[in-house]
């Protein structure tokens, strides 16, 4: 049992402002121990929070702009085999296979918008899916270290149809 005096009174308001209440005692949980430090698990609990914290703001941080890696100042055009599609987030990438002047083949990497986007606009990994093995057309710029990868602005699917990316601001320093 629990004594407990003017506290008590404000909680069960009697006319007695002697009275001494008895209640039963009641386990209630709180963040301090009874000596007023925290326990263990709370601060186990308290370092858990603050590393999933810390580990969502590196994702966060890690999503970039297209411009952090592409150079958006240089678009290019390129056609070949489409060879696969990645439909995972955070971007889709589209693989394809281009043959070179001296007739040699290089294998491309472009990537893209989320697929949550291309959902919103209509079009689904199906739609990319459909065209592999056939020819299309990528409109899109380059890594800016260089080499076969790029970020896909068009791609123009054999059957004509085709789907663009919006791009705010200028290509071409234009």
């Amino acid at each position: 049992m629990m004594r407990f005096g003017a506290a008590a009174a404000l909680l069960f308001p009697r006319s007695y402002e002697t009275q001494q209440w008895t209640l039963p005692a009641r386990v209630i949980y709180s963040i301090h121990s009874v000596n007023g430090r925290s326990s263990l698990r709370h601060k186990i609990s308290a370092m858990l929070i603050a590393i999933v914290l810390l580990l969502a703001a590196g994702a966060a941080w890690a999503h970039h702009s297209p411009t952090a890696i592409f150079d958006m100042s240089k678009p290019f055009t390129l056609t070949g085999t489409l060879t696969k599609v990645d439909w995972y987030n955070p971007h889709i990438v589209v693989y394809m296979d281009a043959k070179k002047d001296d007739g040699s083949v290089e294998n491309w990497k472009f990537e893209s918008n989320p697929p949550s986007w291309f959902r919103r606009v209509s079009l689904a990994r199906e739609d990319f899916a459909k065209a592999i093995g056939q020819t299309v057309t990528v409109e899109g710029v380059r890594a800016k270290a260089g080499g076969n990868y790029g970020y896909l602005l068009k791609i123009t699917f054999p059957d004509g149809n085709s789907m663009e990316l919006v791009v705010h601001g200028p290509l071409n320093g234009q």
